[in-house]
């Protein structure tokens, strides 16, 4: 099978090394995003990797670009492959492989299509998620699903600690799933619309906190956002002060008292306190914090 491979980002790297090490097909070419300066850079390099391996590298702007997607049809593929790559990829190419394309995303489709699906989930308090492999459509990440996989999201879990999970996922969807792909046996189970939901990007102000929230929401957006540089976190004022929010749990026994939402409870030392939060400021919750 000739695959042409859209990737970036670890989970990008990780299925790409798969393909072209552990598998018998052949990856024509990959398609992949230069870094950008200002981004802090916390995976492997996909174009490393493709150029270690002699693949011709694309990292066109953009795909919009007619001279752009000729490049690109013109390699042939049997399959395309989308692993976290960040723009949408046009009609006009997924319409040529004979055996279809598909996209891994974070998320147990159809619930959490769109962007930052494992943010997005954790912030709201969901216990699982997983990655989805389905056929893309012109619709984002609506096609009909080939298989999924799933973890658990613990209450210590964050961002980073669910993604590393996730990209051993996705290799093993893709180990039960290429060989599928290859012979036209791959399932398409169509998607429940009336099941699905949809969130759109993050920037680092909707890490803001607004501590009229219950602990436990703002407790679930402070590890939603962590590791930091990998994400910007949470961030909210203590005592006059923008703090930045670096870990953060419930404490039970300093509920129940009505108190101002930001009031600092106690504090334990320079950078760590116990905050007053919920609507009366009955929950408290412990922080870590940096200015």
């Amino acid at each position: 099978m000739r695959c042409l491979v859209f990737a970036y980002s670890q989970l990008g790297y990780d299925c790409l090394q798969y393909i072209i090490e552990e598998t018998p097909h052949t990856v024509v070419a990959v398609v992949t995003h230069e870094h950008n300066p200002n981004e802090y850079i916390w995976f492997d390099s996909v174009k490393d990797l493709a150029a270690d391996h002699g693949i011709d590298v694309l990292t066109p702007e953009t795909l919009k670009d007619e001279s752009v997607q000729h490049q690109i049809s013109a390699y042939q593929p049997d399959a395309i492959f989308s692993f976290y790559y960040r723009n949408m990829i046009p009609d006009v190419i997924l319409k040529h492989p004979r055996l279809g394309a598909y996209n891994i995303h974070g998320s147990l489709l159809p619930k959490y299509r769109g962007r930052c699906p494992v943010n997005w989930a954790m912030i709201h308090g969901e216990s699982e998620t997983g990655v989805t492999l389905h056929h893309m459509v012109k619709a984002a990440d609506a096609g009909d699903i080939v298989d999924q996989e799933s973890t658990p999201i613990s209450t210590d879990d964050t961002a980073g600690s669910v993604m590393n999970r996730m990209n051993a996922l996705a290799v093993t969807v893709l180990k039960r799933s290429l060989p599928l792909i290859a012979t036209q046996t791959a399932p398409r189970i169509v998607q429940e619309v009336s099941q699905a939901s949809y969130f759109g990007g993050r920037s680092a102000k909707d890490g803001e906190i607004n501590w009229v929230q219950s602990a436990i929401f703002i407790h679930n957006l402070v590890r939603a956002l962590q590791p930091s540089p990998q994400y910007p976190p949470a961030f909210g004022i203590i005592n006059g002060e923008v703090r930045n929010i670096m870990q953060s749990r419930v404490v039970e026994n300093l509920t129940g008292q009505t108190r101002q939402p930001g009031t600092i409870i106690d504090v334990i030392d320079c950078h760590t306190f116990h905050i007053a939060c919920g609507e009366n400021g009955q929950d408290a919750l412990w922080v870590r914090t940096i200015s």
